[in-house]
């Protein structure tokens, strides 16, 4: 990542403040289980935030349910909150999405796959990368 990160630690400093599922998906580009995540199926109006750092990514009006196992958006909150990065790991091209803020990993952004939304861009999100701040 060339980009300049807001929040930068250690490995040690993020174990510390991360659980394990948290720490593999955010720091080791790991993913949850398909259909488990807490936020696959909330309609919860509010703003999530990176589970890392809290840096405000997506709000509820840009999800949508795509049934993929998990959350959907169809746009960051901004352009410059996520960084994109090709991701060939699993032997074909991918577009992995991070947080601008910390550099965490979130999940990656499909386009292209024909869902009715502004942006035919599915931004395919951990769960556990976020944390939903509901509107008060």
């Amino acid at each position: 990542m060339t980009q300049q990160l807001k929040v930068v630690k250690t490995e040690d400093e993020w174990r510390g403040l991360l659980g394990d599922l948290e720490f593999h998906v955010l720091r080791q580009a790991g993913t949850e289980r398909p259909f488990t995540g807490e936020y696959t199926d909330t309609k919860t109006e509010g703003v999530y935030e990176c589970r890392a750092c809290g840096a405000e990514l997506f709000r509820s009006d840009e999800k949508f349910e795509s049934h993929c196992g998990w959350p959907s958006f169809f746009a960051p909150l901004a352009g410059d909150r996520v960084i994109y990065i090709e991701d060939k790991s699993l032997g074909s091209s991918r577009v992995e999405v991070r947080c601008a803020s910390c550099g965490s990993h979130l999940g990656h952004v499909f386009h292209g796959e024909g869902y009715d939304t502004p942006t035919d861009d599915r931004y395919c999100i951990n769960s556990v990368s976020l944390v939903l701040k509901p509107v008060e």
